[in-house]
């Protein structure tokens, strides 16, 4: 994982990124919200494909990272390299690890200790931060 940075390769002014995100996806992408759990389509998806930024499309997670963590919210042990970014998230009374695309900046959800092995890493990721592209073939 990457600290995040200041300056992204996308970067859009609040009034151009209310303009191409719908209103729930703006809330969590630019705004730091989160999702309801279970809302999510993506959290039962379990075709192969890549899960992509829905702010600037750069493919973030892989389906063969991707399990049921039981949570209500998307879940993967691992990124695709470099895709992703981190700070830390001192809200709601307690410290976590957020995580942000490295292409725009935006909020995708958390990383926890408590996944699965290779990595022992949940990904805990806002569906409505994700566009799934199924594999081809």
């Amino acid at each position: 994982m990457t600290a995040s940075k200041d300056q992204y390769q996308v970067s859009k002014t609040e009034q151009e990124w209310q303009a191409t995100l719908t209103p729930e996806q703006f809330r969590v992408l630019r705004k730091h919200g989160t999702e309801r759990a279970g809302t999510s389509p993506l959290d039962k998806e379990y075709d192969k494909g890549t899960y992509n930024c829905s702010g600037c499309g750069q493919a973030l997670f892989t389906s063969d990272t991707k399990f049921n963590s039981g949570t209500g919210w998307p879940s993967f042990f691992a990124p695709i390299e470099g895709a992703i970014a981190t700070t830390t998230d001192k809200t709601l009374f307690m410290t976590r690890v957020e995580v942000h695309c490295s292409n725009c900046g935006g909020h995708l959800g958390h990383v926890f200790g408590d996944g699965p092995k290779p990595t022992g890493q949940r990904y805990c990721m806002n569906g409505v931060s994700l566009n799934f592209v199924p594999s081809e073939g």
